[in-house]
Parts: structure tokens; sequence; C-alpha cells
């Protein structure tokens, strides 16, 4: 019979301290706006049929996939090239090299079950975004402006328990920067579609 991946985000849960290491698959939801609140209602419909039909189904609540043309290292990558201010009240978050998001969805239909369970899928380790700012500033020779300053919490995914079954992702937060940098100094095309990653009211 089939199994079935269904993508939804890591937005359902909470701000959590950056200490603590980011939201656990057992964090209690709490969305924080429309599109997290979409998103819910998402993972129950397929939960609802995955249940009356004994389909093996797995959630995985994604946290910024990113690429050349697209995500939160792209977006801080076009301000410091722009020479726009980079806000740091929301200052940490998780991302995934959109390449190593798509192998592990797939490997994840090894993950398929019936009641189907929810896995966090992102960098296992939270970003900070100061730093990514200072490394696109070297990266593309630019001055770095910065404005404001961190908060204590942040949208944050602890992704250990799926680390642990399928390994972390291939590709290190770095190496991508390295990439966008590149590709953003020769010219190279954008989605021209911002991620928001700097919101902290859900108003995206």
């Amino acid at each position: 019979g089939s199994r079935i991946v269904a993508l939804s985000t890591g937005n359902v849960y909470p701000m959590v301290p950056v200490a603590s290491g980011g939201a656990t698959e057992d964090t209690p939801l709490q969305p924080l706006g429309e599109y997290p609140n979409a998103a819910i209602s998402r993972e129950r419909l397929f939960e609802y049929h995955a249940r009356i039909h004994a389909t093996p189904l797995v959630l995985l609540r994604l946290n910024y996939a990113v690429e050349l043309r697209y995500g939160v290292v792209h977006d801080l990558a076009l301000r410091i090239w722009r020479g726009e201010p980079v806000e740091l009240a929301n200052g940490w978050f998780n991302c995934i090299w959109q390449g190593d998001a798509n192998e592990l969805i797939l490997r994840a239909l090894s993950l398929t079950s019936s009641p189907p369970a929810a896995w966090n899928l992102s960098s296992p380790k939270p970003v900070s975004v100061r730093e990514v700012a200072h490394d696109f500033g070297r990266l593309l020779e630019k001055p770095v402006q910065l404005t404001g300053a961190e908060a204590g919490d942040a949208l944050l995914a602890n992704t250990s328990a799926l680390c642990e079954r399928l390994g972390e992702p291939a590709t290190p937060i770095d190496r991508v920067s390295e990439w966008i940098a590149h590709w953003v100094r020769n010219g190279g095309p954008s989605l021209n579609k911002p991620t928001g990653f700097e919101v902290r009211d859900g108003r995206y």
C-alpha cells in the first residue's frame, strides 16, 4: 500500500528559550498567527485520513529549507550585499540545505506508521543571525549594519530525534553561505520571496 510523508512547519511550536536547544516533538503546539494555525489543520486532516484508512504516515515539521535563490540565508546575503541593516531581535534560527531536506524527506518513508508520528527536520544546531551576517560581510566584502539585540527566545526546533534515526544533514551552513555569497556576487537570480524570518508576532 501507499506510504505518505507530509510536510508541516516548525512554526506550529511557540518561541522557546535559545538555551533550551529548541522545541522537541513533545513540546505543546502553540501556533502564533494564521500560517501555523493552517499548518496544524493540515496535520490533523492527514492524521484523520491516515487513521481511518490505516495508511502509514509521517509528519515532518520543517524549519527553513534554503537554496541559492531563496531562504533565510539568501535573505541575509541580499541585505548585506545591498547595504541594508539586519534586525537582530529574532536572532537565531534553524535551516537546512534544500538538497539535504529532499534526501531526508525521501528517507523518512522508513518512519511512516499508523497512527503517525511527527518529527522535526532542520539543522541540528541553532544558527546565529549575527554570525551569518558577519560571514557575509567577509564573503561579500561589504560593511555589516546590525540593529537591535537578540531576544532570549526564538522559533527553534530540536532535531535530535530525527538525526538519531536518519543522520545529520550533510551540508554545513557555512558552506551554504559560501555558495550563496558566490551566487549573489555573480548576479544569480532570486525568487524575490523574502521569508519574513525576522517576524516575531506571526504576521508574515
